[in-house]
């Protein structure tokens, strides 16, 4: 048995390493984008669904979400590996959903630290058992709790990091996509980094806070930004006009919501008419949209 399981030990930690690297684009310099499409995670994509990437300083490389699987996180490492001979330092993690920490374990090694938001391993430790447990059936992926690596560092408002005459401001925003979102803002491009803050062509998930989110989009769009990458969708070239798009359908839940909700109307006959008609505007609506309704009810039922 003992024996059995060191050969399929082997055989997965080859597999990592014969990984064929990924497709990227450099958006900008060293700023190096791999854009998925448009799924819902299975057995087919393994949940290999979000935009993952990395920065190139002059000293070493920060990862910027590690991938849905970790056999993406080894094509992501090997990809890295093609592009620069400089040493992976840091993996940021912009939030607790698998599609952005699966392949952590990849780059788990002496001299990396793994960063994440303040409030990044109390997720991790919340959800990692009902995640790890419908791995294998949902996505056809072996993962365990060695998959779920919190944050060396964690970021409480905001910090700098230096990979080498290359700045990297991160900010750990209240409660929105998630109460654990981090962005990544590279000095050097005027780049930044909102992964699930921002969702384009696909639906936007609520996985905290309705509210929180407006307010961080308002105080977002009032910033100067020459690229931004989303967590879902292209890589932006004019903020904030492609924000506004889940800005509208935000507040639009929010409005009928609360609308519903003075009207004493329950979460089912909310579930079963708000924002339906935004259906044709969105990839996934079936898959994500009366989740959304009923996140979003649930909040703003307690409002004063």
């Amino acid at each position: 048995m003992k024996f059995v399981l060191l050969i399929m030990g082997l055989l997965t930690s080859y597999s990592s390493m014969a990984a064929p690297p990924l497709s990227f684009s450099q958006v900008a310099p060293g700023i190096y984008l791999h854009t998925s499409a448009h799924h819902w995670p299975d057995r087919d994509n393994h949940g290999e669904i979000a935009n993952i990437g990395f920065i190139v300083g002059e000293r070493c490389v920060a990862v910027i979400d590690s991938g849905g699987s970790p056999q993406q996180g080894a094509a992501l490492r090997n990809t890295i590996r093609q592009v620069t001979a400089k040493p992976v330092c840091y993996v940021i993690n912009t939030h607790v959903h698998p599609d952005h920490i699966y392949g952590n374990i990849a780059f788990k090694e002496p001299g990396v630290q793994f960063v994440g938001h303040h409030k990044l391993a109390r997720a991790m430790a919340t959800r990692g058992d009902h995640y790890l447990g419908r791995a294998a059936e949902l996505l056809d992926i072996q993962v365990n709790h060695d998959n779920i690596i919190p944050p060396d560092i964690e970021v409480n408002d905001s910090m700098t990091l230096n990979i080498g005459n290359r700045e990297l401001v991160l900010t750990a925003h209240p409660s929105a996509h998630t109460d654990n979102d981090l962005s990544v803002y590279d000095k050097t491009t005027e780049t930044i980094w909102l992964a699930d803050l921002l969702f384009l062509e696909h639906i936007p998930v609520i996985d905290g806070s309705i509210k929180g989110w407006l307010s961080e989009i308002e105080r977002l769009e009032k910033n100067h930004y020459k690229l931004v990458v989303p967590g879902h969708g292209h890589l932006v070239k004019d903020w904030p006009a492609s924000l506004q798009p889940q800005k509208a359908y935000l507040n639009s839940l929010a409005t009928e919501v609360r609308a519903m909700i003075k009207q004493g109307k329950t979460l089912e006959q909310a579930v079963n008419t708000v924002g339906l008609p935004a259906k044709k505007n969105w990839q996934l609506f079936e898959q994500f949209h009366r989740k959304n309704v009923t996140i979003a009810f649930a909040e703003l039922e307690w409002e004063d």
